[in-house]
């Protein structure tokens, strides 16, 4: 969270890229599910490939800790960090902030390895949509092409557990499109063009999950 950092809202994200214009009510659709899923104790995780891949640990860093805002914790928990360790609690307490849980499929090296030696790397963000997935929670899944066969299958396990997906894709969605409950299909098919579309529209929405989780 740096202290100079320009708010993102809604008028500077179409200002800056007006051909998101015609996504904006799948933008605003996705926060909701989001805030929802949230205000529920429920959580995200996110998945994708390459550049996907680095997007994924992107967003979980974002709503994992402050990104415009500040986040202190609750009086609550600064208390009883206090009561067990004093001084240290207190430093402790002054140096967290508070957290919308996400998880970053694409960052658990051991168990994608060996997922992808044991039974095929298409397999691996499914298995942990499995082991993670609770009904309610949401999955993010990002693909440019909509088709990336290991974010298609967790997409499936998703469904079949009961959470919501969102897909995050270039133009058409593809069979990640068809999956979702919710689709934000960037309008290109170039896939550079569509990852500087999608970043745009990621910050938007964790900087619009943040303003409603911590208004100033």
């Amino acid at each position: 969270m740096g202290g100079n950092t320009m708010p993102i809202d809604e008028r500077t994200l179409t200002h800056r890229y007006p051909m998101l214009m015609s996504i904006i009510p799948e933008i605003r659709e996705a926060c909701d599910l989001l805030e929802r899923a949230f205000r529920d104790g429920k959580k995200l995780l996110v998945c994708g490939n390459g550049g996907s891949a680095a997007d994924s640990e992107h967003i979980v860093g974002e709503l994992m800790k402050g990104f415009i805002r500040r986040r202190p914790v609750g009086e609550g928990l600064r208390e009883r960090l206090e009561g067990l360790a004093g001084s240290e609690g207190a430093v402790l307490a002054e140096h967290l902030q508070e957290a919308l849980p996400a998880i970053s499929l694409s960052s658990h090296t051991s168990l994608i390895s060996a997922v992808g030696n044991d039974t095929g790397y298409e397999y691996a963000f499914a298995q942990q949509v499995l082991g993670y997935g609770q009904p309610g929670d949401v999955l993010l899944a990002i693909t440019t092409s909509g088709n990336s066969r290991n974010v298609v299958h967790a997409c499936l396990v998703a469904r079949a557990l009961g959470l919501t997906v969102i897909g995050f894709t270039g133009e058409g969605g593809g069979k990640v499109g068809q999956l979702s409950h919710c689709l934000i299909a960037a309008p290109d098919k170039e896939t550079a063009h569509v990852q500087e579309l999608q970043q745009a529209i990621y910050h938007y929405i964790c900087a619009e999950i943040e303003r409603r989780f911590f208004p100033e």
